[in-house]
């Protein structure tokens, strides 16, 4: 049965094959992206020409989310699935990054899946049915010295996931966090670097290395091997074809660095902390 599908940070990258796969998949997808009218105009109009429905939707905004939020559930009803996607990225010296650098990418991977997430959920919860599908990264597991910025806002991700598919479990909305590896999308190749160049330079050799494995990473990511970002899109519609109470907490997708590994041993002990808590029956979905 096909399901209406919110696809955030859908103009490139990941979110855009998202939309494409579940569109193809026969689902409503629901394409948003900020400035459809703008800079994004032969994104959206692209995506419009293959069978999907563009919002105008800015994660750094309220108003804009509860109003794109608010179009959707008027014309259909309710939305099935969100898929949290948008993002920036960041690679440096952590100490060179300004504070209002640092602010807006929190603005964005953090605080604005926090905000769709806020606005779709009272349509799930009313329906007692619903899956919201993060797109974290092995970096909210392991940490790459220079991408600590980026990596924080995505650690933030996991235990927003976790705290989100507790509270929900009871309520038949599933939450799960697809943590992808490095891939060649524009935000790898659009990734902030820090604005302080003299304390990048006070770091001597060492503010050299993010340049060197910044351009090693993108050698990579261009070669004849380079891996498909389709994977992450495929994954996400693995998930969305599950049935409720069964879909897997979290996926790793491409190579893990050690993430998957990372998973398997915080699990049992995630598990354990609920049960001293008294809440165990939230590790279990309701309708599982």
């Amino acid at each position: 049965m096909p399901k209406t599908i919110l696809v955030t940070g859908a103009s490139s990258g990941f979110g855009r094959l998202i939309c494409e796969t579940l569109a193809g998949s026969g689902h409503i997808v629901f394409a948003s992206m900020r400035e459809t009218s703008g800079k994004n105009k032969d994104h959206a109009n692209t995506l419009r020409d293959r069978g999907m429905k563009v919002v105008d939707l800015d994660v750094t905004k309220s108003a804009s989310v509860e109003s794109a939020v608010a179009e959707i559930v008027t014309t259909h009803g309710h939305v099935d699935v969100l898929v949290n996607n948008a993002g920036v990225a960041s690679a440096g010296v952590s100490e060179a990054f300004s504070d209002e650098q640092v602010a807006n990418l929190f603005d964005v991977n953090v605080l604005g899946l926090h905000r769709v997430t806020r606005a779709v959920l009272p349509s799930m919860r009313k329906n007692g049915d619903g899956l919201v599908i993060n797109i974290g990264s092995i970096l909210g597991r392991v940490t790459f010295p220079f991408f600590g910025i980026y990596g924080a806002s995505k650690f933030a991700v996991e235990a927003m996931s976790d705290s989100y598919r507790y509270e929900l479990s009871q309520l038949g909305v599933d939450v799960c966090l697809v943590q992808p590896s490095a891939y060649p999308t524009q935000m790898y190749a659009s990734a902030a670097q820090p604005l302080d160049q003299s304390t990048v330079d006070a770091y001597g050799e060492i503010g050299k290395i993010p340049a060197a494995m910044f351009d090693q990473f993108m050698t990579m990511l261009s070669g004849a091997d380079a891996p498909n970002p389709q994977d992450t899109a495929d994954a996400v519609s693995d998930l969305v074809a599950q049935p409720s109470g069964a879909r897997a907490t979290r996926v790793v997708v491409g190579t893990s660095f050690g993430a998957d590994a990372v998973n398997a041993a915080i699990a049992p002990i995630q598990a354990e902390t609920v049960k001293a808590l008294g809440v165990d029956r939230l590790e279990r979905s309701k309708v599982a």
